[in-house]
């Protein structure tokens, strides 16, 4: 098992990214040199005359070294659609090899890597493969981000299995409030707990006028270094 994460989401918009930084944040709290990864983002906007994702501008803020952008987030595109999509759009292939290549080189600098999907497990990018695949590639632990809302523990089971499935880890799921007052947000975190086979590594609250989320329990950093390489 390789030193890092990889952060899944029940669907799109379930708080991956801010997930992956406050694991960052953490993680750099302990003194690691932690690098984010984006591998595929769709949705940007052009600056200085390069493409970039505000998510993988995120990431790239709380990475420790700072490594150049394009080695972060090697396809950008500016449509918000389906990745396979928009590199279609642009005649450009995805290519996992071109992934694993930018990750190894990140992985050179770093004690732990963060790697954020794109929209859902199985988000296709390209006519044979997804974001699946790449997981799988890169054989990282899964932590997986619910989107705490009407119809997620549907979402979460099945997304969980299909992970199993695929022969990838999932080591933990994080619950994340993506709209205000969800009813009954506790009986469906309990039902998650109860249902999923992977432990709950903390649940982040929908916070009204604020920007962001914020963590309403204290998310487990240990069971994050367990599953690591030796950090002593």
């Amino acid at each position: 098992m390789k030193k890092g994460f990889f952060i899944t989401g029940t669907d799109t918009e379930v708080g991956k990214t801010y997930v992956a930084v406050e694991l960052m944040r953490l993680l750099s709290q302990r003194n690691k040199r932690v690098i984010g990864f984006k591998p595929v983002a769709a949705g940007a906007a052009e600056i200085d005359g390069v493409l970039m994702n505000s998510d993988a501008c995120q990431l790239l803020a709380h990475s420790t070294p700072k490594p150049p952008y394009a080695l972060l987030n090697p396809y950008c595109f500016k449509p918000a659609i389906a990745p396979h999509i928009a590199a279609d759009a642009t005649g450009e292939t995805i290519e996992i090899e071109k992934i694993q290549s930018n990750y190894e080189q990140l992985e050179a600098m770093a004690d732990v890597m963060v790697v954020e999907g794109a929209g859902g497990w199985a988000t296709p990018i390209n006519n044979k493969a997804g974001l699946d695949d790449v997981a799988k590639q890169l054989n990282l632990p899964i932590i997986l981000v619910v989107g705490l809302k009407l119809g997620c523990i549907n979402h979460a089971l099945l997304t969980e299995a299909a992970i199993i499935q695929k022969g990838c880890t999932v080591i933990a799921w994080i619950g994340n409030e993506v709209l205000p007052a969800f009813k009954e947000k506790e009986a469906n975190v309990l039902a998650l707990k109860s249902r999923l086979q992977s432990p709950c590594l903390g649940v982040v609250s929908f916070q009204p006028g604020k920007q962001k989320s914020e963590p309403s329990e204290q998310i487990n950093t240990q069971l994050l270094l367990d599953y690591l390489v030796d950090f002593s």
